[in-house]
């Protein structure tokens, strides 16, 4: 691979690295108690938990929406770069990236 074709792969890596990091992805559990966004370079941007949805005497059940919307986000995080950066990291690879 030339010098030139490396560059335009370095290039284009980080155009869709940036894209990923204005990508935002929400989530939801416990029927809207709890929300996540984050980005596709998997960076929580906010966690909302909605009060009226909350039981304060069951701090549990909390725990367990925020689990299961953190695992959720991440996860689509993960889907959603693999998708754009994945054509690529055959390339990079020869890169040392």
């Amino acid at each position: 691979m030339s010098r030139f074709d490396q560059a335009k792969l370095l290039l284009k890596a980080r155009k869709l690295q940036k894209e990923l990091q204005k990508e935002v992805i929400r989530v939801t559990a416990g029927e809207g108690a709890v929300t996540i966004d984050i980005t596709g370079e998997q960076k929580i941007r906010k966690i909302t938990i909605d009060p009226e949805a909350i039981d304060l005497d069951d701090i549990g059940q909390l725990e367990l929406w925020l689990e299961e919307a953190i695992k959720e986000a991440v996860s689509r995080s993960q889907k959603l770069a693999a998708e754009k950066l994945g054509p690529m990291m055959g390339s990079l690879g020869n890169l040392g990236m």
